[in-house]
């Protein structure tokens, strides 16, 4: 299945070549999860703070549970801190 991640700030990096628009198109297994998107873009978990599927929060329990869909957008957001 294919699913569209979305990397925000310095997560932009861990996106692989030819990606615009902080996105891309990832082929991954049926039943896979946000961990699995994760660990395909070699992002360390801990920069993860914030993922978004859909636009909707998901929980750091369901990371690892959740199953993706085709028809699924997952954005990522590092901590971010300002003042």
């Amino acid at each position: 299945m294919k699913v569209k991640v979305k990397l925000f700030a310095l997560l932009e990096k861990y996106l692989p070549a030819g990606a615009k628009d902080y996105q891309v198109e990832l082929e991954l297994d049926d039943g896979a999860t946000a961990a699995a998107v994760i660990a395909n873009l070699g992002v360390p978990p801990e920069l993860c703070h914030l993922i978004l599927i859909n636009g909707k929060h998901m929980q750091l329990a369901e990371r690892d549970s959740r199953p993706l869909t085709s028809t699924d957008t997952i954005a990522i957001w590092p901590p971010i801190a300002g003042g």
